[in-house]
């Protein structure tokens, strides 16, 4: 993508979409940490059918404790890697009564340490819960960025410091949601909606298929003349 390019290709989502918020469900920074850490290799509905239960019953570490093992895997056994999950979320609930007061951190140092908090949790945290313009890369976000060649880059990290360092100021707070929805609904792994896509004139591969598409039509021999 051309330098030029990243600023309307952004202006046009925001204008779509100007405030754009995450799809999981969630009441306090604490259950967004909970939801998050759930979502890995799952999809955002079928971790919000979960945490329904999971967070009537357990919306705080010290409840979520209470609920043991055995308790919080029976609410979220319809997760993929529900066990380890399960684990993982007792694990940091322990933590952050013994080392934040049971408040969620507010440093990316302080939740990558929590167990199942990696860079692409603890990213979505600071950005959704603290406002901070980070960028969390996702499947969608990683196959976008590459797609449109906003950011090209063969892991995630290289894909979001080539975002960081490629999206205006301007748009850094948002720019983790624009992407993700339109990854999800427009720009999808397979049979993207490139025809309908409001951004396709600034992206690579949009250019592309319209480039091919000309040059079909201008390939094609002109009807003859009715006699």
């Amino acid at each position: 993508m051309k330098p030029e390019h990243i600023e309307p290709f952004f202006a046009t989502l925001a204008a779509a979409n100007p405030e754009p918020e995450t799809e999981l469900e969630y009441k306090s920074d604490f259950e967004l940490l909970c939801a998050v850490l759930l979502s890995a290799q799952a999809t955002d509905v079928s971790v919000n059918r979960a945490t329904r239960t999971l967070f009537a019953a357990a919306s705080t570490p010290a409840q979520m404790l209470a609920l043991g093992l055995e308790g919080l895997q029976s609410h979220i056994q319809s997760i993929g890697l529900y066990r380890s999950k399960a684990r993982h979320l007792l694990q940091s609930c322990q933590m952050l009564i013994e080392r934040h007061g049971g408040q969620v951190p507010r440093t990316r140092a302080e939740l990558e340490a929590l167990p199942g908090v990696g860079r692409k949790t603890a990213n979505v945290v600071l950005n959704v819960a603290f406002g901070e313009p980070t960028l969390a890369v996702d499947t969608h976000v990683f196959r976008l960025a590459n797609r449109t060649g906003l950011a090209p880059g063969r892991t995630p990290l290289q894909v979001e410091q080539g975002l960081l360092a490629r999206i205006p100021p301007a748009y850094l707070r948002h720019a983790h949601h624009w992407l993700i929805l339109h990854g999800r609904y427009v720009c999808r792994a397979r049979a993207p909606l490139c025809s309908q896509c409001q951004v396709a004139a600034w992206c690579d591969t949009g250019a592309q298929m319209g480039a091919q598409t000309g040059a079909r039509k201008r390939a094609q021999p002109e009807p003859l003349p009715r006699p």
